[in-house]
């Protein structure tokens, strides 16, 4: 339950948030705007050749072909973070609420049918209920110690599939919802204690080390489940776990990450992990009080997308504050500036990007 998401990103806005805005990208560019005047967009699906975000502050989904993917599809929603399509269908999941925010429907699955809200699932209450992660959720003041539930991501099972998984960052564990609605645990990935996170302080004694906090789903060609965890931010020591569809077995792992916060796997099998904060300025003095960049610092810079192919190359695609992706007719999709709503103070500024393979280039 430590080192989640949003705090991390809390940190990179006190960096960044008083710097000026590079002018956006030339439609020249491998890197190319389909989408813009979203705020906070998070999660990124396609369906029947049209893109969905979530944008978290406005409370909407958002979708169409691209380059027309701005239309309003939902509305009135709590702090959307994932979304998903199949059919008619929406799958949200709405992220935990802040603090002075309204709780209602937050840490949720949402399912609609023909834009209207059909159905609720509570994941909190399975948290409070089950407690995947073994960890200590209440101090001796009775306070949650951290966030109970805070679900990113939501996937739909494909095909006939019906079960629905969420990638839930408060509660360190991937989600599966059957066609009954009935919640399980599919897969609790392990504490990391490795590099940075060796005997970090966590919620308890026994859960030492950065949780591994999931963000990001998505079905790889080989019809395995691809798992995106954030690991704390820490160097080097994200990871993308490969999963058995059926039984949450644990196939393989991929690490070397910096702060995962979404994956998508291309037709060929190559996996791309988005990395928000990559190239952010070292935070310097006491929290609350951490000095800012230098002025000449430019937040556009900060982000990018890391493909592995599968003979284990990794390449790198500049994308300003990445987090959800998703392929479209065999081309890479991802949103952009995904950070600078709340967190920067720059509402509308979100995009949608497309990323042509020539966008990816060699890590230094």
């Amino acid at each position: 339950m430590k080192q989640r998401l949003r705090s991390a990103a809390v940190l990179f806005a006190a960096a960044t948030a008083s710097v000026g805005i590079a002018t956006p990208a030339h439609a020249a560019d491998p890197v190319t705007v389909v989408a813009r005047g979203l705020d906070q967009p998070y999660g990124l699906t396609s369906w029947n050749g049209n893109l969905f975000t979530a944008e978290s502050s406005s409370g909407q989904i958002t979708g169409g072909p691209p380059g027309r993917a701005e239309v309003p599809r939902l509305a009135g929603l709590p702090h959307p973070s994932g979304v998903d399509r199949k059919r008619e269908n929406f799958y949200v999941v709405t992220a935990e609420a802040g603090p002075g925010q309204s709780t209602y429907a937050t840490s949720s699955l949402i399912i609609t049918q023909r834009g209207k809200p059909r159905q609720r699932v509570d994941l909190r209450a399975y948290e409070l209920a089950n407690n995947p992660d073994g960890q200590r959720q209440f101090g001796d003041d009775g306070a949650p110690l951290d966030a109970l539930s805070n679900p990113f991501a939501v996937l739909t099972g494909r095909g006939f599939d019906n079960r629905v998984f969420v990638a839930d960052g408060g509660a360190n564990a991937v989600l599966v919802v059957d066609q009954n609605l009935k919640v399980s645990t599919f897969f609790v990935p392990p504490t990391v204690n490795t590099g940075a996170c060796a005997g970090a302080e966590n919620n308890d004694p026994e859960h030492t080390g950065c949780d591994s906090v999931p963000t990001g789903l998505a079905w790889g060609p080989d019809g395995n489940l691809y798992v995106s965890a954030f690991t704390a931010g820490a160097p080097g020591e994200g990871r993308v776990y490969v999963l058995d569809p059926f039984d949450g077995g644990l196939l393989g792992t991929l690490g070397g990450f910096t702060g995962p916060t979404g994956v998508a796997v291309g037709p060929d099998g190559s996996v791309y992990v988005s990395e928000l904060t990559e190239g952010a300025p070292p935070l310097e003095g006491p929290p609350g009080e951490e000095a800012p960049p230098p002025p000449d610092f430019d937040p556009s810079t900060v982000g990018q997308i890391v493909k592995v192919e599968r003979s284990g190359r990794r390449t790198a695609a500049q994308v300003t504050m990445p987090v959800g992706m998703t392929f479209l007719d065999g081309t890479l999709y991802s949103t952009a500036w995904s950070a600078a709503g709340d967190f920067l103070g720059l509402p509308g500024r979100g995009e949608i990007v497309r990323v042509d393979a020539s966008a990816f280039v060699p890590l230094p």
